[in-house]
């Protein structure tokens, strides 16, 4: 039978690579569990953080009995190419459909339109349907607490942002990066380089030799490949790593990571449709949750820098640390946040302005 699937999706120009979980019945007919990867897979970065839960959901499903088969199809444009892909799975039998990137969240909702009876997970994605679930981190969490470790250990009190798009996921990230690195030291610089892309490495490389020309001793980025961590190993600065550790490439660059971890989460909504308890829903995790973690620090991380780093991320697990609480201004001097307000969700959701003491502006 797969000899024949395989057959079949080759001569639509399209391969699908699947696992088989094991199963303690063999008579019942696995759940399809499908992938879509908007990079290839690589050792590190946003795609390998969810093919680690792809793995995860498979390990977890043996443990409780379930049979589960689970496939993939990688490094696939956002657009017409996404639908595409998206349309073949739920085609091939897949009843649950993983989405992981935002510019896949239209392709996911016109696909899901034509298939009531397959279940969807657009992750990053804000809009929902009967059969189409969202989910997200609170990627923000970690940044705050990166920038303060970026203000502890620079020497030049500039940092340098490398960015993909200009959505509140990413808006959020370097507004809390600056947040965090301003409390330690209110004199800091955030200067920002959008590339207006998720992946591409030879951009992403340029941006950053072009932020530590102007004196960023500490980069972080939001984009998906190990480019920036790279730039700042060979330039002996420091990089924090994003979506997961990167000390294979930046040894000693590397000053901690945030990791973001979506193997528990995928394997519940997987049991959830199994069990028919699935239903649609908005997730919204961080560091209570697990979603979101600081670690993988590196060598140059100074050990009283680390410690109090791990004891703020137990004090925002428990809710007592909040990165948005003002006074907060934005970086054309207008007021955003009053003293001892702290944002809503909503407000956090819709970010849409930078900072004081970001050096750069929204497109």
């Amino acid at each position: 039978m797969y000899k024949n699937l395989i057959a079949a999706l080759c001569a639509f120009g399209m391969f699908f690579n699947f696992t088989l979980a094991q199963t303690t019945d063999p008579s019942k007919s696995p759940l399809k569990v499908g992938f879509v990867y908007v990079t290839p897979r690589l050792p590190s970065g946003w795609v390998h953080q969810h093919e680690l839960g792809r793995l995860k959901l498979e390990k977890s499903m043996n443990q409780q009995g379930l049979s589960v088969q689970t496939g993939f199809v990688e490094n696939v444009s956002e657009g017409a190419d996404a639908e595409r892909v998206i349309r073949d799975m739920a085609q091939q039998g897949y009843g649950l459909i993983f989405t992981p990137s935002f510019g896949y969240m239209e392709p996911t909702m016109k696909v899901a339109a034509d298939f009531p009876d397959v279940k969807f997970e657009s992750i990053t994605g804000y809009k929902t349907a009967a059969n189409v679930a969202t989910a997200n981190a609170r990627y923000y969490e970690g940044r705050f607490l990166a920038g303060i470790a970026a203000g502890r250990v620079s020497k030049t009190g500039i940092a340098g942002y490398v960015a993909g798009f200009p959505i509140p996921e990413v808006i959020q990230g370097i507004n809390a990066f600056t947040l965090g690195m301003q409390s330690v030291n209110p004199k800091a610089q955030v200067k920002l380089i959008w590339i207006d892309t998720w992946f591409d490495p030879a951009r992403e490389r340029e941006a950053a030799m072009t932020l530590m020309n102007q004196k960023a001793d500490v980069l972080a980025f939001h984009t998906a490949s190990e480019a920036v961590m790279v730039a700042a190993q060979e330039r002996g600065k420091l990089a924090i790593a994003y979506h997961s550790d990167m000390r294979h490439v930046a040894p000693q660059a590397q000053l901690l990571a945030i990791t973001h971890h979506w193997g528990d989460y995928y394997s519940k909504r997987a049991a959830a449709v199994i069990n028919g308890t699935w239903q649609s829903k908005q997730t919204w995790g961080g560091v209570r949750e697990g979603m979101v973690k600081v670690e993988a620090f590196g060598p140059r991380m100074p050990a009283r820098v680390q410690t109090e780093i791990l004891r703020l991320q137990r004090a925002m697990g428990k809710g007592s640390l909040q990165p948005f609480t003002g006074p907060i201004f934005d970086n054309q001097d207008g007021v955003v946040l009053a003293q001892g307000q702290t944002m809503t969700d909503e407000q956090i959701l819709n970010m849409h302005f930078l900072v004081r003491g970001v050096v750069g502006k929204l497109p």
